[in-house]
């Protein structure tokens, strides 16, 4: 795959990402009852508001973001020559994303009498700064102070947000799989709450590798079955799969899979959504309108597709609503700058970590 096309994939990823997450904002803490006699049967198929604005990105986009950013220090620590700690420097990121959520940076970083503060670019941009009901596993598990792994698990939590956050390491690691299983365990120790994360990762690398969307869930199904625990999130992905080969792709197919609220249903509702999807719109439609958590699906759904479909894959009219777009692209044209064209990150943007 050349440059072009690679810049396309992680692009698309990134912002069909935040797509699917502003679309299904709003409908969170809706029934499929609640969002058909709102909207119609098809249910919302743009933009709703929240809170009086419209194309807003939650904790979802905003934790990808500060993925990427962990991602781009870790390489500005590695190309000063560091022993570097990926996986630290992304808890350190988002520890960062913990102080835009209204926590001090004392309480967030811990009582470090000389520390300046949050460093780098991404924390100077105040958009940043809002609270769109955040996970209170990632929330709890930051203020802890204490990094989870798979080996030593910090709780017992398989909830999606440790699976909404990691599109960024399959766009560039190469070890995909395992970087997400200890990127999501720093926050969620139960194994389907990290193994379906690095299940998502892996197939979102096979994706910007030019494989098929179907091919990409095999391998990833693949590498999941030879870890430990990974039952749970085997069948939910054999599930999602079998039911899309007898299902017409209806929202209460969709709830056959579960609501999403823990990773491996957000997994399943993700590739489910995806595999049915004739185009990106239909794909994060789907994945949005269901008694569940629709942001977090239509999230995952809409990296999937945009990796799979770039950039000039997602409806113009969803990218110019989005609120973030611009932040994104400019986040994202820098990830693509480093590990597409191997360009050094900019110290001063993204301090060695």
């Amino acid at each position: 795959m050349n440059r072009r096309e690679a810049r396309e994939r992680v692009l698309g990823c990134l912002l069909g990402g935040a797509i699917g997450d502003a679309l299904g904002a709003p409908l969170e803490f809706m029934s499929l009852q609640e969002i058909r006699h709102r909207w119609g049967q098809r249910g919302a198929l743009t933009y709703a508001p929240l809170n009086g604005r419209t194309g807003v990105i939650t904790d979802d986009t905003q934790m990808t973001l500060w993925t990427i950013e962990g991602l781009l220090r870790a390489r500005s620590s590695e190309q000063q020559g560091r022993d570097t700690d990926t996986v630290a420097v992304i808890h350190r990121a988002y520890l960062r994303w913990l102080h835009t959520q209204g926590v001090p940076w004392t309480s967030a970083r811990g009582p470090h009498i000389e520390d300046p503060g949050p460093t780098g670019w991404l924390v100077t941009n105040r958009r940043l700064f809002d609270e769109q009901a955040p996970g209170n596993t990632c929330l709890s598990a930051l203020r802890s102070g204490l990094v989870g792994s798979p080996a030593e698990p910090i709780n017992d939590s398989k909830g999606c947000g440790g699976a909404m956050r990691v599109a960024p390491v399959g766009l560039v690691a190469e070890h995909p799989f395992e970087l997400a299983m200890a990127v999501a365990a720093i926050t969620h120790g139960h194994p389907s709450g990290y193994l379906a994360a690095a299940a998502f990762a892996r197939v979102v690398a096979d994706l910007l590798s030019g494989r098929s969307l179907p091919e990409a869930i095999n391998a990833a199904h693949e590498e999941l079955t030879l870890r430990t625990g990974h039952q749970e999130t085997s069948a939910a992905m054999s599930s999602a799969v079998d039911l899309e080969r007898s299902s017409s792709g209806t929202a209460e197919d969709v709830e056959r899979l579960g609501g999403g609220w823990v990773a491996e249903e957000a997994l399943a509702i993700a590739i489910y959504c995806a595999l049915r999807a004739t185009d990106f719109r239909s794909g994060v439609i789907l994945a949005a309108n269901h008694s569940g958590d629709s942001d977090s699906t239509a999230s995952m759904t809409g990296n999937l597709l945009g990796a799979k479909l770039g950039l000039g894959g997602l409806p113009p009219d969803l990218v110019e609503g989005l609120e973030a777009r611009d932040l994104i692209m400019e986040i994202g044209e820098d990830f693509v700058e480093c590990f597409v064209r191997g360009v050094s990150p900019d110290p001063q943007r993204y301090p060695p970590d």
